[in-house]
């Protein structure tokens, strides 16, 4: 088992567990003090859990649409209805739209209460489950309601992945790319618990330096721009992660056209994506104008629209980007 530590502001940290069997481990990381536990998931993860006291299990509806207020609200109903109080703890079992409900929820209920992370998806256990961001989705954009509200744990069990829809698996990949461009390098050569712990380090160094998104984090956006917006035009046909896929290689070739990297770099975002099966261009049919739009209501959003780009100095945040280098991109991207 790896154990890596994400420490946060105030001198508080908190255990994430990699590697075979990681869920077992449950009961000795449920804070003490709670007497009753929440479990909330979905009917077709098939993840059993025992947090070590009573417990009750609260199902999620699946699909993108119930990441939403709705969602949140009916838990934290049923929450009250079963009479949890301020010391109880919810532990939420499942990929990012799981962690990222149940999160908010516990981050409410009470006003907050503890909430353990049990990430059985690739996409949850490098990035949703770590950091502390809950959140849910409205009409106008992704993740525009939300909270940051930090785990008492996070238990990545390598075992469960072997499970996986590849294509949800595959989706994980493309997420795990974009931590080769923040300081991983070959992750590709690496076993798989050492990849996900690689990822896991890196973010909770980025999360110590920027605890609640205030500059560097920011840069974990990597690949996001473009990414949430293909997501929320194309209705969440494409999955997070092959939406991430593209916006890496439209971010390269948008830093590559400012002079920010050369084209070597470019080329090397392009391997990293085909070498996980991902894909590299636009759907057929996206309307460019409709992405721009949608580049505007980005949370990271300061002056217009802010992309995270690579370049010599690392990947940063950048504002101030002309239109004629976002269709230049975009043209690059285009079948």
């Amino acid at each position: 088992m790896i154990t890596i530590e994400v420490r946060l502001d105030g001198g508080r940290a908190y255990p994430v567990l990699v590697g075979t069997g990681a869920r077992h481990e449950l009961a000795s990381v449920i804070p003490p003090a709670a007497t009753r536990v929440a479990v909330v998931t979905q009917r077709g993860i098939g993840v059993e859990v025992d947090p070590g006291r009573e417990h009750r299990t609260f199902f999620l509806a699946d699909g993108e649409e119930h990441k939403s207020l709705a969602s949140v609200e009916a838990l934290c109903r049923e929450f009250a209805q079963w009479g949890m109080h301020r010391n109880d703890a919810v532990v939420a079992v499942g990929g990012g739209l799981v962690t990222d409900v149940g999160g908010f929820a516990a981050a409410v209920y009470h006003r907050g209460i503890p909430v353990v992370y049990v990430a059985t998806t690739l996409l949850g256990q490098i990035d949703a489950a770590i950091g502390g961001k809950t959140g849910v989705n409205l009409p106008e954009g992704k993740n525009l309601v939300g909270a940051f509200w930090q785990p008492s744990a996070v238990l990545c069990d390598t075992e469960v992945l072997a499970s996986m829809p590849p294509r949800e698996f595959r989706s994980g990949l493309g997420e795990l790319a974009k931590y080769h461009f923040l300081g991983g390098g070959n992750l590709d050569e690496l076993p798989l618990d050492e990849r996900v712990a690689a990822c896991v380090r890196i973010k909770a160094d980025v999360v110590a330096s920027d605890e609640r998104e205030g500059g560097r984090r920011a840069i974990l956006n990597y690949g996001h721009t473009l990414g949430h917006a293909l997501e929320i035009a194309g209705h969440y046909d494409l999955r997070h992660g092959e939406a991430v896929a593209i916006g890496l290689v439209y971010a390269a070739e948008l830093a590559n056209v400012l002079g920010r990297i050369d084209d070597g770099r470019v080329a090397e975002h392009r391997r990293v994506v085909a070498k996980y099966d991902l894909p590299c261009i636009l759907p057929d049919g996206v309307d460019t104008g409709e992405l721009i739009e949608l580049f505007g209501r980005d949370k990271k959003a300061i002056d217009g629209v802010t992309f995270v780009l690579d370049g010599p100095d690392g990947v940063e945040p950048v504002t101030g980007v002309e239109r004629a280098a976002i269709d230049e991109a975009f043209r690059r991207i285009t079948r």
